[in-house]
């Protein structure tokens, strides 16, 4: 049976697992409606392929500078757009209003980005594995 590569800006995007492309990081899809104190509730390993996320203890603290990088990127588009729509001078005080603006966007996006970071992160150490490509849940779950 032949199975079709998932795209791999899709399924960061979609925030799935790196090795299989399939199965969910996170236990809620949507970072906005839970509780900030479980922004970061993901399953230990993927439920379809069974690669585990936290590959080492400590291993998310390098997802601040991916974060970091990823917010920078943001402001720098808010300023382009922002720039090009209203103008950004000093005489007006408009790059003040640019920054309060900037500030509130990144602050409201804070639970995505947080998410994000990670999925990203992961992905720099975990590569798809085609021989993932036909697998189903419980069966070839690994628990630890």
């Amino acid at each position: 049976m032949e199975h079709k590569r998932p795209n791999y800006f899709v399924s960061l995007l979609t925030m799935k697992c790196p090795k299989c492309r399939r199965g969910d990081m996170y236990k809620d899809k949507n970072p906005f409606h839970l509780s900030f104190s479980k922004i970061f509730n993901m399953h230990d390993n993927c439920p379809v392929c069974g690669q585990k996320f936290e590959l080492e203890t400590g291993f998310w603290f390098g997802t601040g500078y991916v974060s970091y990088a990823l917010s920078v990127a943001f402001s720098v588009f808010n300023l382009i757009w922002y720039a090009i729509f209203f103008g950004i001078t000093w005489r007006d005080n408009s790059i003040f209003i640019w920054l309060a603006v900037n500030g509130v966007l990144l602050v409201l996006i804070q639970p995505w980005l947080m998410r994000i970071s990670r999925v990203i992160y992961l992905y720099f150490f975990v590569y798809y594995d085609e021989s993932t490509a036909g697998i189903n849940a419980p069966e070839r779950q690994h628990h630890h």
